[in-house]
């Protein structure tokens, strides 16, 4: 089952009468004399799905919203967004691609890799904007970063390595190994082991992984690789965020640093994070948006990656999980929690 959030209004002025429709775009004849009616012609229709519900998701979609109407389309006066969650599960992405090429949208929005994947399956002419892909070349939602000559474009919050690599060494500095949890499942996330192993690997740092089917094997995977590691590093991957909490609770128990991707993440638990700031993130997707309602061809827009990141550190979860944060690494924080 999914969460639908359906969100239709219709504007009457001077006392006109007007059907509610769903999932179409049938202008409304108005036969009154004397009066004004915004057409259903004029409202533009936007769904939007995210895989699952998690802060950093849930800050594309706010950011997205915002940008819209920042740009002039409002909910509840020229707009229309259906916004619905997959819960996490894949089966349901794929319905809800299915429901919304039913209802023939102005554009489609999809947030994270597996609604987009499930989206692009099910359409190759509405407009589709994905958002919080890591590789969307990889994920096969397009062959080219510069424009798609398809339906799609969107935005990516694909990471350089190196400063990552370099904030690890800044808590750890003698490094030997990192641990990994992650969602075999989810592309995004078989991609940053890759590419963590082609960087560590090198540099004599070993990569110990561990695979999580689900989020409620987030804990029993890195239980599993905690006491060969001396820090364990998560991406954005849809199953562990959504199960940070639990994570949190075996560095804590182990004495072993969670370093995260997700900024979002050293609040629930994570003692440092260098990464994208998805609420800018989602305004960036929400321009994308615009340009598209405004009659341009998505096919022809590049896909936009964030070039700025954000550091974010936690000194009571530091202290937690056995180390002592670094005045020169508080001092490179953008925000420092207690």
């Amino acid at each position: 089952m999914f969460h639908s959030n359906r969100l239709i209004t219709t504007l009457m002025w001077g006392g006109v009468a007007a059907a509610v429709l769903t999932g179409c775009n049938k202008p409304q004849a108005d036969t009154s004399e004397g009066t004004t009616t915004v057409a259903e012609a004029d409202i533009k229709n936007v769904a939007i799905t995210a895989i699952v519900e998690h802060p950093a998701l849930d800050s594309v979609r706010e950011g997205i919203i915002e940008e819209l109407a920042a740009e002039g389309f409002k909910e509840g006066e020229n707009l229309k967004i259906n916004f619905q969650s997959a819960q996490g599960n894949t089966a349901t992405a794929g319905q809800i691609a299915k429901q919304f090429i039913g209802d023939n949208p102005d554009v489609i929005v999809a947030i994270a890799t597996p609604s987009a994947q499930s989206v692009a399956a099910a359409t190759n002419t509405i407009p589709l904007v994905f958002s919080a892909v890591t590789d969307p070349v990889e994920a096969k939602l397009l062959n080219s970063l510069d424009g798609s000559g398809t339906n799609v474009t969107g935005a990516s919050d694909a990471l350089p390595y190196a400063p990552q690599v370099e904030l690890m060494q800044q808590v750890i500095p003698e490094l030997k190994s990192v641990g990994y949890v992650y969602s075999p499942g989810e592309v995004n996330s078989t991609i940053v082991l890759k590419n963590l192993e082609a960087q560590l690997t090198p540099m004599g740092i070993q990569v110990h992984s561990a695979p999580a089917q689900k989020s409620n094997d987030i804990a029993m995977a890195a239980r599993s690789i905690a006491d060969k590691v001396d820090l364990i590093y998560t991406s954005t991957d849809n199953n562990v965020v959504s199960a940070y909490e639990s994570l949190y609770q075996v560095a804590k128990e182990s004495k072993v640093p969670l370093i995260a991707s997700d900024t979002d993440s050293v609040e629930r638990g994570a003692i440092a994070a260098l990464g994208v700031n998805y609420h800018a993130l989602g305004r960036e997707t929400g321009k994308l948006v615009v340009r598209i309602l405004n009659g341009e061809d998505p096919g022809s827009i590049p896909v936009y990656t964030p070039k700025d990141l954000d550091l974010y550190v936690s000194k009571s979860h530091a202290a937690e999980q056995g180390i002592e944060l670094s005045q020169a690494l508080l001092d490179e924080a953008k925000q420092v929690l207690d």
